[in-house]
């Protein structure tokens, strides 16, 4: 297991800019915060080494997967020019492996999220078939004791009432609601900046993976247990 660690000031740039969200600040401070970046860089490589050791991953590496801290503003009420946040994503490789890895480090607000943020038309349509046809196999999953304990209920933006096509009543209409599927755990700060961070982190997305594996033959099959993808 690599030793690769988050860095204090990694984390303290970050309460830093979030007080000072302003060009002037950010440029005086250019040479901390690349310093930062290169941090968050090498500890996304060394993560996204080991995950490869027992997921299949698609993105090249931790430079690949960590999100610029610059924002787009242009259709934004918050102007401020700075993410508050690092933050990055892993693609699970293959047609047959659906899902992906998202990893954020904010002061009081860090964690962990896999699943589907934004499914398309056809993916959303295939995960309703299922939960109306397979409920009870879902119920069996988001049940299960290591995924309760480690990240309590689905999460994700739910409809305010019933899709179409479903009635409210449904005995599933809990999970019909569902916008997007995912799981998340949360971090301490203390937790964020242990020596043993990288290993944590890695647990949990190994304990998130009968969900993406679940979630990924649900869409890589029909209403009848046929293969879509060949």
């Amino acid at each position: 297991m690599s030793t690769a660690i988050i860095q204090k000031d990694s984390l303290d740039f970050l309460t830093e800019l979030s007080k000072n969200n302003n060009r002037d600040w950010f440029n005086n401070q250019k040479d901390r915060y690349i310093k930062a970046r290169d941090n968050i860089i090498a500890f996304a490589d060394a993560l996204l080494a080991e995950m490869n050791k027992h997921d299949h991953l698609e993105t090249e590496s931790g430079k690949k997967s960590v999100y610029r801290i610059y924002k787009d503003v242009r259709f934004a009420k918050d102007k401020t020019p700075y993410n508050t946040h690092w933050s990055a994503s892993f693609k699970r490789a293959t047609k047959k492996l659906r899902g992906g890895y998202y990893f954020r480090i904010e002061p009081g607000n860090s964690g962990l999220v896999a699943g589907f943020w934004g499914p398309d038309a056809d993916d959303m349509k295939r995960i309703r078939q299922d939960i109306d046809a397979n409920y009870p196999a879902w119920r069996d999953l988001l049940g299960d004791k290591t995924l309760v304990t480690t990240f309590g209920s689905l999460y994700g933006e739910q409809l305010g009432s019933a899709p179409r096509g479903y009635t409210k009543d449904h005995p599933a209409i809990d999970l019909l609601r569902y916008k997007q599927f995912m799981v998340r755990h949360l971090f301490t700060d203390e937790e964020v900046l242990s020596p043993d961070f990288l290993f944590k982190m890695n647990e949990v997305f190994k304990k998130m993976r009968p969900f993406l594996d679940f979630m990924s033959e649900v869409l890589t099959t029909d209403a009848n247990g046929v293969d879509l993808e060949g």
